[in-house]
């Protein structure tokens, strides 16, 4: 899958920053972005970093120096063009080099999103561990139902929690007096969260889950449960997010145009305890666009039908 060398490259970068030992570390400049504005989730924002999940091993420190950074988000640039060169239009540039680097949190680059447990890595249970050692479960083709959503952009980035892997994916947060939308360009999902303590009936529940939100002061507190089971594995190759999971978001604006994004994971079965990752997105004045993925759409009769010729064969070769 081309998201885990993507999060496999920046890996290998991460742990090669133990031959800087130490650099001082200031302050980095946020993504361009119009200023003089009041301090509100309203408007558009930008997401555009080449992110870590959690602390890949050797690789300890959370903030790192901007002179690290910028060594980090080139090796992995690298690594993955190189990576991708055999496969892809080598006229065509490859959106991780267009990236805006490590991402910024308060002005201080970091080299993974995850900041609780403090060691930066996922606190599976044993068999979250096992799950992800062994071979993936066997795919099923019975039906268009059974094919996972993403195979058809039937979910995108839009699924909590939010991830981020260096694609310049832009979020629109609109508010009402009863509900804030959250409309994510690529993949095009939109999520509305109604301002309530209870959440819908299990027959309402959509693919992103069910969400409800409240606020604690400035800062918006959204918990989603219900998400797909058949969802779990997500994009970043190392997290699980099951169907039994609780996500509780938090997004809150640190400046005119900085939004801090904070994520705890709930889910006993597959996590020790609860983790929080953390990231923040930028304001921008760009215009979205439509993110009009259904090439699963056209392959699906393909997928299916290959799928019953391969049962026709098998049940001829069994004689019956």
């Amino acid at each position: 899958m081309r998201i885990a060398r993507v999060a496999g490259s920046l890996a290998l970068a991460i742990v090669g920053l133990g031959a800087f030992g130490g650099a001082a570390i200031g302050q980095s400049q946020s993504p361009s972005a119009p200023a003089g504005r009041k301090l509100t989730l309203d408007g558009d924002w930008r997401i555009n970093f080449t992110m870590s999940m959690e602390a890949p091993p050797g690789a300890s420190a959370l903030i790192v120096s901007e002179q690290e950074a910028k060594v980090v988000a080139a090796q992995a640039g690298k690594a993955l063009s190189d990576d991708f060169a055999a496969q892809l239009d080598p006229e065509l540039p490859l959106m991780v080099l267009q990236s805006d680097g490590l991402p910024i949190v308060r002005g201080q680059r970091r080299t993974r999103v995850v900041v609780q447990p403090a060691d930066g890595k996922l606190p599976y249970t044993a068999a979250a561990r096992k799950e992800l050692a062994g071979p993936p479960p066997p795919e099923v083709f019975d039906n268009p139902e059974n094919r996972p959503n993403a195979e058809r952009c039937l979910v995108g980035q839009g699924q909590p929690p939010f991830e981020q892997f260096s694609l310049d994916n832009q979020i629109q947060i609109v508010r009402t007096h009863d509900a804030v939308v959250i409309h994510v360009e690529y993949g095009d999902d939109l999520r509305v969260v109604p301002l309530t303590d209870k959440h819908a009936p299990k027959a309402l529940w959509s693919r992103l889950g069910d969400s409800i939100g409240h606020w604690e002061g400035k800062t918006m507190v959204i918990e989603t449960v219900g998400m797909p089971d058949g969802d779990r594995m997500r994009l970043a190759p190392t997290l699980i997010v099951p169907g039994e999971a609780t996500v509780i978001e938090r997004l809150t604006p640190i400046s005119d145009r900085e939004l801090l994004y904070q994520f705890t994971v709930i889910a006993p079965k597959t996590y020790a305890g609860p983790w929080l990752g953390e990231f923040s997105w930028f304001r921008t004045d760009k215009p979205m666009y439509e993110h009009a993925c259904h090439e699963g759409n056209h392959s699906l009769p393909n997928i299916l039908a290959g799928a019953r010729h391969d049962e026709a064969v098998a049940k001829a070769a069994a004689g019956r």
